[in-house]
Formats: structure tokens, sequence, C-alpha cells
């Protein structure tokens, strides 16, 4: 592994990617319990953006132009609408199960760039990688009788992969748009401007019947703020530490180490039930991500900045 600097700091920033993000979905799922998902997701990147905003300005940073502005709106709607479809599904599914899901994430950025430019043609390992994840799914949401476990709800199971497509799109955009040279300026104006679009959605999307301000739970509202200082802020932090002192291939490792932990924290605390339909769709998932990060990175070109590359999208820069 190349260090570039401290190796027990860069083990730390490993660690904190791996649990704050993975730890995510959990938390969401206990936000949502009793906030409306879109505006609850919409508030919480919102508030992380103005945050992130104002202390890069404070630190001296140079004022957005109108078409970085422009840029971080079309980025920042895309990435966090599929936020809060995810926000939306862990009310109908496991928070373990749409991490499994999202980990699908690397099966779009290598279709739609193959779509994009022909000459990427995906490598046979990248292939067999998307076969892989794609059983999984199928295995995931399949019957409810196969090895004895329970329905996976369709709906839910829809609203992550949808996100999962809009995140890769607003992703692949994001490596040719204007941007701010200051990673943590460009993420603030993303996360500002894609939280106020997504909290507008709650309304025609009818996400404020029957909500109640006195009926939030201190778990929702510790859920709520843990998404926003630990999942957002610090795991964003630390994500950017681990992209500058370590290979882009050694960094996309999040992209199946998540899944397990959210898997594993779901059910021990969310009583959340770890089924073996659930456990061998893990393992394919994960195999097929394992091999389309690897085969995937060394026939498709390097983002031109490292900020521009997409994590899960409970957890990127964002989660």
């Amino acid at each position: 592994m190349a260090l570039g600097g401290s190796r027990t700091r860069l083990l730390l920033a490993f660690a904190t990617v791996y649990l704050v993000w993975g730890s995510s979905y959990l938390f969401m799922k206990f936000a949502v319990a009793s906030l409306p998902p879109f505006p609850m997701a919409g508030a919480r990147y919102f508030i992380a953006g103005a945050i992130l905003l104002a202390a890069g300005i404070a630190m001296g940073a140079r004022r957005p132009t109108r078409a970085e502005w422009g840029a971080a709106a079309i980025v920042g709607t895309a990435l966090m609408s599929s936020n809060g479809a995810v926000s939306w599904a862990v009310r109908r599914i496991p928070s373990g199960v749409a991490a499994l899901l999202v980990a699908i994430t690397p099966c779009w950025m290598v279709l739609l760039e193959w779509q994009r430019d022909r000459a990427l043609r995906p490598h046979r390992g990248t292939v067999a990688g998307l076969v892989l994840g794609l059983l999984g799914i199928a295995l995931l949401v399949g019957p409810g009788e196969l090895l004895g476990s329970e329905h996976i709800d369709p709906l839910g199971v829809g609203a992550v992969l949808a996100g999962t497509l809009a995140w890769t799109a607003g992703s692949l955009y994001a490596r040719r748009a204007a941007r701010h040279e200051t990673a943590q300026i460009m993420s603030g104006m993303q996360m500002l401007v894609g939280g106020a679009v997504v909290f507008s959605l709650a309304a025609p999307l009818q996400d404020w019947n029957a909500f109640s301000l006195t009926a939030v739970t201190a778990k929702s509202w510790f859920g709520f703020w843990y998404l926003i200082l630990v999942a957002s802020l610090l795991g964003y932090t630390a994500y950017i530490y681990v992209l500058t002192k370590a290979t882009p291939v050694q960094a996309s490792t999040y992209a199946y180490v998540n899944p397990v932990v959210a898997v594993a924290l779901g059910a021990w605390f969310g009583n959340e039930p770890l089924t073996p339909r659930v456990l061998v769709a893990s393992g394919i998932i994960i195999a097929g991500v394992v091999l389309i990060v690897t085969y995937g990175t060394r026939h498709a070109p390097q983002p031109e900045r490292a900020d521009a590359l997409a994590a899960p999208p409970s957890a990127r820069k964002t989660a």
C-alpha cells in the first residue's frame, strides 16, 4: 500500500470509512422511523453542506462561480435524490439489504461508461462481476420460499436500484463538469443545493402526511444528527484523506466492506433478520463487486480528480 504519510493515520482513515459509512444505513433506518424520509434526507444534506461551505469560505477558499454553482446543482440533485430514495427504501427493506443493493453501483458505472465510449470494453472479470451481482440481486429479491427466507419488498428494492443509477449518472457528469478546486467547497455546494431539492420533493410525494413533530422519537433525532455530524462530515473527511494517500483501487474497497458492516450492524442492533438467503446473496453480490472493482479500474480511465470518485448513495462525501 502506498502510504505517502503516517501508516497509523491512514489505517484509521480506512477504518473510519468502513465503519462510519457501513453504519450509516442503520442510523438512516433509525432516523426515518419517525421522521419523513425525504425531508430528513434533504435537511441532513442541507445542514452538512452549509457547514462545509461556511467552514471552507472561513478558511480562505475563494467563492464559487456561477458555472460551478450550476454544475453543483445538477450533480447535487442527482446524488442527494439518490440518497433520498435510499432513505425512503429503508422503511420497507432491512438496512443491510439496502447496503447490499447499493454495492451494485459499480455495475452501473461500468455499463454507463461503456455506453458513453465503446472503446471502454469491460474486462472478462468485470463481466463476470456484473453477472454475479445480478444473480445476487435476483436471489435477494426472489421467492420467499427460497431457502426459507421472507420476501423482500420489490418497491424498496426498486427505489434503491433507481437511486444507484441516479448516483452513477451524477458522478459521471461530475467528472467533466465545472467544479471548484477545493473538494470541501465543491461537496458543500452539492449537498446544499441537492439537500434543498430533496427537501422540496416532500410535498408532491406527500411525505409530510401524518407527520407530527411531537411524535419524533429520541432515537430518530439521534440517527439524524449522527448522519450529519459523523456519517457526512467525519466520513467524508476520512475518505478524502484515503484518496490522497492510497491508490484508487485500495480506496474503492469500501464498495464491498460497507455492506458487510451494514448487514452485521442491522442484525445485531436493528433486529433485522439474517436469513440463509440474505447471507448467500450477500456473498454473491460482494464477490461480484470485488471483481468489478478489481478489473474495472484497470480498463476504465482514472477520474481527473480524486474527489470525483463515487461512493455509495448513503455515504459518499454526503453520507
